[in-house]
């Protein structure tokens, strides 16, 4: 199969405005990603809607393709740039652009998802450990995702789900395996096509997840799992403390 990586990166963000050009060890965040991705993948590109960025790839030797500025979603982004760069593909494969820890592995477990012709859209998931806090797992933007024996993903939420019914909350991690949304994706050509024609659903407004638009379309999620923990960057705080782990590793 063929694959394609495209990496979605906006200049204006509510939390972090320029994000994708901060400095994470000597780099900006945008080509931590890119590197990463391209140790696994031959085609890779970002998309972004700012010249800035489009010249700071271009300056590390990546590829990018300028994209509009109104898409509401990266998946909307990764579309228009997979039509522009024109290269046909089987799967597209979505990186967030603030995931500069992103591991070879796990770009190759959502690969692994299409061995199975059923599969049209792939995602991760990490398991949530019993030593994490409950307040880990209730944190709303960190959404959860409820998987089937057959590894599909049957819902994602940003509360708990499941409820443990007659479970104290402080044992739910002990008594049962949550999993927590890892938001990489991957699509098959057709598919990415199709899902960016949807209307939005009741449940992707209620939940502002749009992958329950997929789910509520009848479109199946194949699911992944990592245990790699990884590190994104949402705001200025949290680029301190990519700096200082990039530091402990290094």
């Amino acid at each position: 199969m063929k694959f394609i990586a495209i990496i979605p990166a906006r200049y204006a963000s509510t939390r972090f405005p320029a994000k994708p050009l901060a400095v994470l060890g000597g780099k900006p965040v945008i080509q931590r990603v890119y590197e990463r991705v391209k140790s696994v993948l031959d085609e890779v590109y970002v998309a972004t809607d700012d010249e800035r960025i489009l010249r700071a790839v271009e300056s590390f030797g990546g590829r990018a393709v300028m994209t509009c500025e109104d898409h509401k979603s990266g998946t909307d982004r990764c579309y228009e740039a997979y039509q522009k760069i024109g290269h046909e593909s089987d799967v597209v494969i979505n990186v967030q652009g603030d995931e500069p820890f992103i591991h070879p592995s796990q770009i190759q477990t959502l690969q692994a998802c299409f061995k199975d012709s059923s599969t049209q859209i792939a995602t991760l998931v990490k398991p949530f450990a019993v030593t994490d806090s409950l307040e880990a797992l209730q944190n709303p933007n960190s959404p959860k995702v409820v998987v089937s024996d057959d590894g599909r993903a049957l819902y994602f939420s940003r509360s708990v789900v499941p409820y443990l019914r007659g479970v104290a909350q402080e044992e739910w991690l002990v008594r049962h395996t949550f999993y927590k949304h890892i938001g990489l994706y991957a699509y098959r050509s057709e598919v990415l096509r199709e899902i960016t024609q949807l209307p939005q659903s009741t449940l992707e407004r209620a939940e502002s997840l749009e992958q329950l638009r997929w789910l509520d379309h009848g479109y199946v999620i194949r699911v992944g799992q990592t245990n790699v923990e990884t590190i994104g960057i949402d705001t200025p705080e949290d680029l301190a403390r990519a700096e200082a782990f990039l530091k402990s590793i290094q």
